[in-house]
């Protein structure tokens, strides 16, 4: 089975939490605090598996987690560190965004990308320690790790892409010109999936060689199966146009030649501008009667000013002619296109104001603050403890909650609630 679009959900491990403890020891006294911080959270991390080419392995596991990072430990021990986890993609898999679509990194080199980074370990109660507060009883939280949906889209890395009509012998072409062994016969849709082929030219020179398959007139709205792979031609640098000259289907190449090409450019206008160059397969079969060569010639040269050669699959007449032209084609062109990224991650946008933005509401007299960093806050607060509670009153203070809660209207006495953390409210 061939699966070439997936959507997954990827989150990175969480952080450790830092750790509450106190050296004790024998004959050493106020031996201090001694909690060890967190370890990181794993990162998810994406790779290229050489030689696969579908998402096969994404079709019944589709969420994937990085190892979260343990707890501090006492004596200043350092939490275990979270493994990352690594995904691996087959060559030419573009990452993508779920929701706005944009891509995150295309796959077409060879280096590992940490598209979501661990959370990192909270500090021990090791690190608050001052001259006024020698007993800190509180640490920090490990902070969650990133997580997302995204879209794995693959688009396989070909410098050529043979289009055409079923049938007119694209498979045929590429089982003569490469050591691909696609299934060839003589009905629609025989391919039922792209197939890839790597065409020597000697010298260690070559270039690999795509078969699309199931383009019809409206693949572009989804009929057949062409829908599914014009994806696959994106990347080609280069274009063959495989037509029937036969006339054994009775159809007209020029209107076949029109039919596709509206095709790719409905599906894509800068896919429908790529270089092309046909080649009019069957002319060892060709009815000459039933098919006007001379008009297809004058469509091909004059209307579309491209070049044209006669070939035969079946006797291999003229492809090696068409292979060595190709070639010539192709030093000629740009590399393989490259996505470049669009999304940015919220964690690597600068800082803004709104990093501490607050809600505040009053309901029914008591007031309800809520804020996505207070949950981090809350979390790192010992509230048994007198010092702890003053570091949260400050910070309070200093990040505008207190202001804001006061200009809703809070006076002393009234009921606060901070998600489950419910005070009367003094100033």
């Amino acid at each position: 089975m061939f699966i070439d679009k997936v959507t997954i959900h990827i989150k990175a491990g969480n952080g450790g939490n830092g750790c509450v403890a106190f050296h004790r020891e024998k004959y050493v006294a106020e031996g201090g605090p001694s909690g060890g911080d967190g370890g990181n959270g794993g990162n998810i991390v994406f790779a290229i598996d050489e030689g696969t080419n579908t998402l096969l392995d994404f079709r019944y596991r589709r969420k994937f987690a990085a190892q979260n990072g343990g707890d501090g430990m006492p004596e200043k021990f350092h939490g275990k560190n979270g493994e990352d986890l690594t995904i691996l993609v087959p060559p030419g898999t573009v990452i993508r965004d779920a929701v706005s679509g944009q891509v995150i990194k295309d796959m077409s080199e060879c280096e590992p990308f940490v598209c979501l980074k661990g959370g990192r370990g909270g500090w021990g109660n090791k690190h608050f320690a001052t001259p006024t507060r020698q007993i800190p009883r509180f640490a920090k939280p490990g902070i969650k790790g990133e997580e997302m949906d995204v879209t794995l889209e693959l688009k396989m890395l070909a410098d050529v892409g043979l289009v055409g009509f079923p049938t007119v012998g694209k498979s045929s072409l590429l089982s003569v010109i490469s050591s691909a062994k696609p299934k060839i016969a003589n009905y629609h849709f025989t391919t039922l999936q792209p197939q890839l082929g790597v065409v020597r030219t000697g010298e260690g020179k070559g270039f690999v060689c795509a078969d699309i398959p199931g383009l019809i007139e409206g693949a572009a709205d989804g009929a057949g199966l062409g829908h599914d792979f014009l994806r696959h031609v994106d990347r080609c640098r280069l274009l063959v146009h495989v037509v029937d000259v036969s006339g054994a289907e009775g159809r007209d190449p020029v209107d076949d030649i029109q039919k596709i090409n509206a095709e790719l450019a409905q599906y894509s206008p800068e896919l429908a501008s790529r270089p092309q160059i046909f080649a009019f397969n069957k002319i060892d079969s060709c009815d000459r009667e039933a098919v006007d060569l001379a008009a297809l010639e004058a469509y091909v040269k004059d209307e579309l000013g491209c070049e044209f050669h006669y070939i035969s699959a079946v006797t291999k007449e003229g492809v090696d002619a068409l292979i060595w032209r190709v070639s010539e084609l192709l030093a000629e062109l740009p590399p393989l296109t490259i996505y470049e990224p669009e999304y940015v991650p919220a964690a690597a946008m600068p800082e803004i104001e709104g990093d501490r933005e607050i809600t505040v509401r009053n309901v029914n007299g008591d007031y309800e603050v809520e804020g996505e960093w207070l949950l981090n806050l809350i979390a790192s607060i010992n509230f048994d403890d007198r010092e702890s509670v003053g570091y949260f009153q400050r910070i309070l203070k200093n990040s505008g909650v207190i202001d804001a809660m006061v200009a809703k209207g809070c006076e002393d006495g009234d009921t606060v609630r901070i998600y489950e953390i419910e005070f009367d409210f003094i100033r």
